[in-house]
């Protein structure tokens, strides 16, 4: 995903479609905070057992936090756009046109809808640490490119993505640490199932490692396609109706 992401978007060859690069990211954070409301109502806040209503308190403090970070997300497109004068989403001003969802998208709001109504919280919690891990990773890897370019070279396509790339990696502590707590939280909901039995008196811990295997592939999977290709752009916009 990195290295697709890197190519993509950190390639100065070529101008990069920065208004079809976000406005995707934009349709898929109008998914997210369904996708994390649904996880909330499979958080076990009415469980009497004390460890269970601190694991659960803090769940819902980390899920909470992540619909705080996608409004702040949706107003940085915005306000980056504004600055470097780039159209995202909606009417591209004077042309009388409108963005079309690509596939890729539709698939990936897809399965999350799919992964937080009929997944376990498990699961889900699995789910959410991958995309946001892989965000952080790929982001990383562009801003390390990015960040070595003068602005001469970058115009203000590659000033924005600079800036944009920087908010989303390893050099934002803030969004790094944010990311970490997720992945603290899923060991901690994985923990306890490595210690189960199955019926056949052999250990889950090979079964869980295997399910979350398959759900960071799946998410890599939908996030390598989520990037559109070069000059993509050209065809997909359509006249407004």
């Amino acid at each position: 995903m990195a290295t697709t992401l890197t190519s993509y978007l950190a390639s100065l060859s070529t101008p990069v479609p920065y208004e079809e690069a976000i406005t995707h990211p934009i349709y898929a954070a109008q998914a997210y905070p369904r996708f994390i409301a649904l996880l909330i109502t499979k958080v076990p806040l009415d469980s009497t057992d004390p460890s269970v209503q601190d694991r659960s308190r803090r769940t819902l403090q980390v899920l909470v936090g992540c619909l705080d970070n996608i409004v702040r997300e949706v107003n940085f497109f915005e306000d980056t756009a504004r600055k470097y004068d780039l159209d995202i989403g909606g009417v591209k001003q004077g042309e009388g046109q409108v963005w079309l969802e690509r596939k890729a998208t539709r698939d990936y709001t897809a399965e999350m809808a799919r992964v937080a109504s009929l997944s376990t919280l498990e699961d889900g919690l699995v789910f959410l640490w991958a995309m946001e891990k892989v965000y952080l990773d790929a982001w990383s890897n562009v801003s390390s490119v990015l960040c070595t370019k003068p602005d001469s070279e970058l115009g203000k396509t590659g000033e924005a993505l600079r800036d944009l790339s920087y908010s989303w990696s390893i050099g934002n502590s803030d969004f790094s640490k944010f990311v970490d707590g997720i992945g603290i939280l899923v060991d901690e909901y994985l923990t306890p199932l490595f210690q189960e039995v199955s019926k056949d008196r052999g250990s889950k811990h090979g079964e869980v490692i295997v399910r979350a295997e398959r759900i960071w592939a799946r998410v890599v999977e939908l996030e390598a396609e989520f990037w559109p290709e070069l000059k993509e752009e050209e065809r997909m916009r359509i006249p407004q109706v």
